[in-house]
């Protein structure tokens, strides 16, 4: 009943572990029975992963806040010769579609990526943009949909199976959108985590600056699924602050073909199985069956 098709890709549920949550699947199995990921979650979504091993930002690098969490790991990952030689074989041994987030300092990286993976048994690729674009200076992708459309196209164009871009929240999201559409990306994601800044000490002023994640920013996230989803055709997959059953169930009515849960993996691993259950709960006197 919960099965849901975004384009070429089939989920046996709407539930995919968002990127930068779960690791690569080092202690997944430790949380997780292999029957409850086959039959819970629909898709894993890898941490991102560039064309060089990055070592991430130096601590504090994470710091709980009311309502959420802020990150600044700084897209630490072994990169891409390693992860498919040390962490590929067995991610596809859980037996769900894997879809590989990427990232990349310019436009080039993306294709080198894609090229690099284009033979391998995944489903897909998540293209995140929030990353600054190296050759325009620094410029943030997502605040630059010329770059954007150059990138989306060149990609489709290399990459025939399932292609998402994964959106930031801030900027001229319905413009990016857009051009997704336009560009035939398969998906959107919206969002990722929204820039913020927590004080850590008073005296001498100490801060972190990194993005915003958990159920804080679901209001937010959740009403630019619901108005992008009224102007666009293009398939949408909600990330933001789902920690229950009915945080899902309100972007799927609001427009999400699927969701991630991504720091609800760092409060619970288990969350995806509570998941699931709770949405069962609520399917018959929501849609009277």
């Amino acid at each position: 009943m919960l099965s849901v098709k975004i384009k070429n890709l089939e989920l046996k549920t709407p539930l995919m572990l968002a990127s930068g949550t779960w690791g690569l699947g080092e202690n997944l199995a430790q949380f997780l029975k292999p029957k409850d990921i086959k039959k819970n979650i629909g898709a894993l979504v890898t941490k991102g992963i560039s064309l060089y091993p990055c070592e991430g930002n130096p601590p504090p690098r994470i710091s709980e806040t009311p309502c959420g969490l802020i990150n600044f790991i700084g897209l630490e990952n072994p990169g891409i010769i390693s992860f498919k030689k040390n962490y590929l074989p067995n991610l596809l041994k859980f037996g769900v579609p894997l879809i590989v987030n990427l990232h990349g300092e310019k436009i080039e990286d993306f294709i080198d990526l894609a090229e690099e993976l284009k033979n391998e048994s995944i489903e897909g690729i998540e293209i995140n943009i929030s990353c600054p674009n190296v050759e325009k200076g620094g410029i943030y992708f997502f605040l630059d949909p010329a770059a954007v459309k150059i990138l989306v196209r060149r990609l489709r164009k290399k990459w025939d199976k399932f292609l998402s871009i994964k959106l930031s929240p801030v900027g001229p999201v319905f413009e990016i959108a857009e051009i997704c559409q336009k560009e035939e990306a398969d998906a959107i994601v919206i969002a990722n985590t929204y820039p913020a800044l927590k004080v850590l000490e008073l005296k001498p002023l100490k801060v972190l600056k990194g993005g915003l994640s958990g159920p804080a920013i679901k209001p937010l996230t959740l009403r630019l699924v619901y108005e992008i989803s009224k102007k666009l055709e293009i398939p949408i997959i909600g990330c933001g602050g789902i920690i229950s059953g009915r945080d899902a169930l309100e972007y799927l009515l609001c427009g999400a073909k699927a969701f991630q849960i991504g720091t609800a993996n760092l409060i619970n691993p288990r969350f995806a199985t509570k998941i699931i259950k709770e949405i069962n709960t609520y399917i018959p006197s929501i849609f009277h069956f």
